[in-house]
This record gives structure tokens, sequence and C-alpha cells, in this order.
């Protein structure tokens, strides 16, 4: 402990946020990135950027249905389920989809998916394969590479500690709102603490709430201990009775005749009235067994619960269906962790968050930078003297360069792979995600040996270009271009060119800046030196004598 309880939170505060501030980083920034990421999908798949869009259509659900009934039921045999997607507003096309049986040792079998054209049964099969918006949004709990449920403790351990630097970082902040209107540039390190404290203060809320609720989403993991008295570690009966409604039944291994799934719309609106279908599930079709499941579209209501209901595949019976009454402590459980994913979210508030998500990595960045510039400060002197810096100095700007500087240039790659690779590579889709992580770790390779300004601008440089030039890219690649999507009203591909333009025009604004931070001092020290120079010309004098009297004086 320190000599005070202030400098006892300043050192936590500090050293808690320094130790796992990377993999926050990475965290902060692909669930940021989670936000869109079905519109991240949509982009990376240009086979369907022109003649599948189309908008939910109550009056041909029954006649879509039927269709996919009959196409499934003819193109697939033995599969595990079928699955009719329904057009939402992120995901704007019809589908039709299956499962195929599990192959020994596999959890999950192969799934296919066929997307209809508009007012046709015509098919669009040949999609590239593309992890789109999903890697994203996996990287940010799952990481890469590791098996999931270890890295998903990493990201527990490191949301602990950044909850744990969010209220230490409260606790030593004397003059918050003081310091939320002051940002003094080119001031170093003062610089530096002013942009990290701003970053947090703005997004404070947002910052405590997604930590929280990001500790809630995998609470039975990191806490069992109640499961484990109370069902004797049996973790599936226990989530059987959390959800009911998403408990699979076995096949008989019985043949049965499977009744038409149009027909049990009447009872769907009984119950739901006009409210939208998200998609239909066929589990097991033609056994005894089988089970009709629709999925409600919940569209902005705060809950992160799957609403459905349950018919029997050869009778029609309703057999379940989601309370719509809940407990109070599931009420809360269903809001935290809404609050978390934003699936109520419509596009404004979505931007809200990932706005508020940036910040985080800003908060982050800076809090990283701000320690290595004081450190840096502190060991001048040896510096100066021909000594190194010290091995922890350099570890953590290699370190910033890598992640701070080499997400933006990594996520550009990895949109240019998903349009420049071949589509008959074998695991396409994974070569995808590992020239994102080849690309970090070339700048990390870069950091080993080049930590300078000039490192930065040249990183920073190609991420900005990358992203600036996603544009151009899309209309080169997909059979329509930013002007088409504004005159068809594809709002979503408007959006995804425009942010992406946004965001590398931001890092190439951030490179004139790093540019020209040297030059005022410079002009300021030249100026002043002319002023003096001037002064002694025009009293003519000897500069040695004008230092003389000066000193005199």
């Amino acid at each position: 402990m320190k000599d005070s309880f202030f400098r006892s939170m300043t050192w936590l505060h500090t050293w808690v946020g320094l130790l796992v501030c990377w993999i926050l980083l990475v965290v902060f920034f692909a669930g940021s990135m989670s936000y869109f990421r079905h519109e991240i999908s949509l982009w990376t798949k240009p086979e369907l950027h022109s003649g599948t869009f189309q908008h939910y259509q109550a009056n041909e659900l029954g006649k879509q249905l039927a269709s996919g009934q009959t196409f499934l039921n003819e193109q697939t045999h033995n599969a595990r389920d079928w699955r009719i997607y329904l057009p939402t507003e992120r995901r704007p096309y019809l589908s039709y989809g299956w499962q195929n049986q599990p192959q020994a040792g596999q959890r999950r079998g192969e799934f296919h998916e066929l997307i209809v054209k508009p007012n046709s049964e015509e098919m669009i099969s040949e999609v590239r394969e593309s992890k789109g918006g999903n890697f994203f949004y996996r990287l940010h709990f799952d990481l890469h590479y590791i098996p999931a449920q270890f890295a998903r403790w990493i990201v527990g351990f490191c949301t602990m500690f950044m909850l744990v630097a969010l209220i230490s970082g409260i606790v030593i902040h004397k003059r918050i709102f003081k310091d939320f209107f002051s940002f003094r540039p080119n001031k170093g390190s003062r610089s530096w603490l002013d942009a990290h404290n701003v970053s947090s203060v703005m997004a404070l809320p947002y910052h405590l709430m997604i930590t929280y609720t990001g500790l809630i989403t995998l609470m039975f993991m990191y806490m069992p201990w109640a499961v484990v008295t109370n069902y004797d570690g049996d973790n599936r009966t226990f989530r059987a009775e959390l959800n009911p409604s998403r408990v699979q039944t076995k096949p008989s291994g019985q043949d049965a005749k499977l009744i038409s799934v149009a027909s049990l719309l009447p009872q769907v609106k009984r119950y739901w009235g006009d409210t939208p279908i998200k998609r239909v599930v066929i589990s097991a079709p033609h056994d005894s067994n089988s089970r009709i499941s629709f999925y409600r579209n919940n569209g902005q209501l705060v809950t992160d619960k799957r609403t459905q209901m349950v018919f029997s595949g050869v009778t029609g019976e309703l057999i379940s269906m989601s309370p719509v009454e809940e407990s109070a402590t599931h009420a809360t459980y269903d809001t935290l962790m809404s609050l978390h994913t934003a699936r109520f979210a419509g596009y404004f508030l979505r931007g809200v968050f990932f706005i508020c998500g940036l910040m985080g990595c800003a908060m982050i960045a800076t809090g990283a930078l701000l320690w290595a510039v004081k450190i840096r400060q502190k060991q001048q002197k040896q510096i100066s003297k021909g000594k190194t810096a010290s091995f922890g100095l350099r570890l953590v700007e290699g370190l910033n360069l890598t992640f701070i500087a080499g997400l933006p240039l990594a996520t550009s790659v990895f949109f240019y792979a998903n349009r420049m690779l071949p589509l008959e590579l074998q695991g396409r889709a994974q070569w995808e995600a590992d020239c994102f992580f080849i690309t970090l770790g070339l700048v990390g390779l870069l950091a080993c040996f080049n930590r300078s300004l000039s490192s930065w601008r040249l990183v920073l440089s190609l991420g900005g270009l990358g992203l600036v030039f996603l544009p151009l890219l899309n209309a080169l690649t997909s059979p329509s271009n930013i002007i088409d999507n504004i005159v068809s009203g594809q709002w979503t591909l408007v959006g995804f060119d425009l942010l992406s333009c946004f965001l590398g025009l931001s890092l190439l604004l951030t490179v004139k800046k790093l540019n020209t931070s040297n030059k005022p001092k410079s002009a300021a020290i030249n100026k002043n030196t002319a002023t003096g120079s001037q002064r002694q010309h025009v009293a003519g004098e000897n500069p040695l004598t004008a230092k003389v009297k000066e000193a005199a004086q």
C-alpha cells in the first residue's frame, strides 16, 4: 500500500489498466464492430448486393412458407432440421437453410443456405464463403486460435480488471466535471491525460454498463456454484429449466407425415397478432417427434430472449410457447443481456453505442500511451547518455504500436481479403481471419525494430488509405456501387461505405497531426531566436555585450 488512500487508488488504477489493456482494446474494438455484424456480413457477400433485397410481406407469408417447405422437402435428404429465414430490417432477404446430421466427433452438422430472389423461386447458391461480421462478434469474447472456454476465462479476467480500473478511476478523479471540458493540445503527457479523461468521462455510463453486463453474459461460467449445489453440476438440466423452449426433442426414428407449415399461421396470429415472424425451424422433419418452431421478430423490444411457439410437426398441436410474464430475476437478467448485445436498438441507437465503444478504445489507448510517455520522460536523461530504454518501456511501446495502430490496418486487410482471395480457395473464410492476424503480426514485427513516429505514421497511413478506398473496392468487385445503392435505397451498404471513409479520413488526419506536431515548437524557437538577433542588431550591440548587460540587469 502507498502512504495514502488516493495514491493507493492511483497505483491500482494504473496497473490494473495497463496489464490487460491490449486484450481489452481488442475486445472493445471487436465488440464495437459487432453492433453492425449483420451489415458487415451483408457487405462481405457482394453476390447479394443486387436483385435480392426485399421487405417482410405479411400477405405473402403463407406462400413463402409453402414454397420453402416444398423446396426443402425436394432438395434435402435426412437433414437434421430445415430453416426458413424471413426478411428483416438487418437481414433483408428470404432464404432457405438446412443442417445435415453431424458426423462422428462433430457437435453440429454442416449448414447450408440458399437465398431466394424476390417474386420468384430462383435461388442464389453461389455466395462466397466468409466469416463476415461474425468474425468480430466471436473475436470479442472467444478471441481466436484458442479453445473457446479458455478464451472466455481470459476475457472475463480482463473484464474484472476493467471494472476495477473504472471504479478506481472514478475515485481518483477529483475534477471529473472540470476535466470533461478540458483538453490542452501539444502539451506532452498533459495532452494524453486530458484525452484519457475526456474519452473516459464522456461515455462513462456506457463503459460501466458494457463492462458489468459483459460479466453477466457469462456469469454461470464464472460463478457456477449455484448450479453445482442445486443441480449436482448438471448444467444441461439447469439450462433446460432456465429456457425450456430451447430444449430439443430427440427423433424417435419412426417416419411420419409432416403437416403444412403454412396451415399453422392462424394459430400463430391468434397469439401474436400481426407481429412479424423472424424465422421458422422444422426439427427432425418426417419424424414422429418432429417440431415446428415459429420465432417472433422482437424488433425494438428490450429483450434478448427468443420468443417462440412450438408445434407438433405431425398433429399441429401447440406444445409450448414463451411465457408472457416471467420472474423479476429472469427479467432483470434478460434486460442486462439485451443492454450488452443491443439487439433491440435501431440504427441511430446502435450508432450511439458504436461511438461509445470507440471512446472506450480511445480511453484504453490513451491510458497506455500516457504511461509510455511518462516513463520515457523519466528515462530521458539516461537515454540521452546513450543508454537504452528499459525493457518494460520498449515492450509497452511495441504493443501500443501493434494494437492501437495495427487494428484499423488489420481490419481493412480483412475486408480486402474478402474481395481478393480466390472464391474456390479451401477454407476461404478462415483465411480472411488469418489475414487479419498476419497483419497484426507484421506490425508487431515492425515494432520490434522501430517504434518511432515514422512507424506510427506508416501504419496509420496504410490503415487510413485502406479504409478510405473500401467503397472503390466494393464498386470494382460488386454489381453495385455507392451511387447505385443510394438510388436503390440500399442504405445498409451506403452506410458501410460512408462509415469506412469517415474512419479512414480520421486516421489520415491523425497522421497529418503527427506530421505537424513538432512544427509549432520549432517555429516558436526560430521566431524567438530571430527576434533576439533583430533586437541586438537594432541596438548595434555585440551579442556578447548584450548578454552581459542582460545578466547584470
